[in-house]
């Protein structure tokens, strides 16, 4: 049996240590190392690689700045930093990350709406088509909500508004495709679901006139003529000038000569307003196009104002 010396047992743990280590490094940048470092050089480090474009280790720098000085008057604006460069990699869910620390630690800071901001956008920027989950949607406009609740004097209340209400005409969009599947497939009842979930939860949108037409035409085939002559009548009193208001009556009018029956008072808005419209129903216009999600190209302005 081979004996080694107390001197070659170490060296030869040391070895092995060191190739240990060189494996768990090899082929693979690492994360920052800890190097003992003081608080301006540090700080000056990451501002130089924020500045020639390498956001993503200028985070990481600026995270070492609070790591290393968590008590320093920069560790606070470093936090702030470290979330603004991940949000420029497109780092989105460290840049959330950061952020929301922020918020938690300092939600009194000048700086906390700003950081509520930037965690609405960093999910904002990963909006999917409405063919997909919209998660995401919903915790955009979850953050949106929160910005404008917290801080509604905010400069970036204004801007939270208007994308807010493209989150909602998104979130719309994606119940109307929902409701259409069930209405192509003759779930009648499921779709009406969808189609009332747009008009009592995004009455504002783009796509609220639609849903109140796909809810007349599913009342009438599910057989229930009166709930969607009320459904045309609430079309005709907030859209009145719509296609989907004369298609609405066109449909109403083409099931009362089939059925022959009365549905509602012969005096009442919609029945007269159907009598006057006869024309002959046309195809149905395409849907609204699907918001893409679009990459992170710019750093949300300071003063915004402008819809992105």
């Amino acid at each position: 049996m081979l004996k080694f010396s107390r001197s070659v047992v170490l060296l030869l743990g040391c070895t092995a240590t060191l190739s240990l280590a060189g494996c768990a490094h090899g082929g693979k940048k690492g994360d920052t190392a800890y190097v003992a470092r003081d608080v301006a050089m540090l700080y000056t480090a990451a501002k130089r690689s924020m500045d020639t474009g390498d956001y993503e280790q200028a985070a990481k720098l600026f995270d070492e700045v609070e790591r290393q000085h968590p008590y320093s008057v920069w560790a606070r604006r470093a936090q702030l930093m470290s979330a603004f460069n991940y949000y420029l990699s497109k780092k989105y869910t460290e840049a959330i990350s950061s952020a929301q620390r922020f918020v938690s630690i300092h939600p009194g800071n000048a700086e906390a709406p700003y950081a509520q901001y930037l965690i609405a956008m960093s999910y904002y920027e990963q909006i999917a088509d409405v063919t997909r989950d919209q998660s995401i949607t919903q915790s955009a406009a979850d953050a949106f909500g929160e910005l404008i609740r917290r801080y509604p004097q905010s400069r970036y209340a204004s801007d939270a508004r208007q994308k807010l209400d493209t989150i909602n005409d998104h979130l719309a969009g994606k119940e109307m495709e929902v409701g259409r599947y069930y209405q192509r497939a003759g779930q009648w009842l499921a779709a009406t679901y969808r189609f009332r979930s747009v008009v009592d939860k995004y009455p504002t949108t783009s796509h609220t006139p639609e849903a109140l037409e796909r809810l007349v035409e599913c009342y009438v085939a599910l057989g229930i003529p009166d709930e969607a002559w009320k459904s045309s009548a609430v079309l005709g009193a907030n859209f009145p000038d719509t296609y989907w208001y004369r298609q609405s009556l066109r449909l109403l009018i083409k099931e009362r000569q089939h059925t022959g029956g009365e549905t509602v008072a012969s005096n009442s808005p919609a029945r007269a307003a159907a009598v006057q419209t006869g024309t002959r129903a046309a195809s149905y216009p395409k849907a609204p196009k699907a918001r893409s999600s679009g990459s992170a190209t710019s750093y949300p302005q300071p003063t915004p104002g402008t819809k992105k």
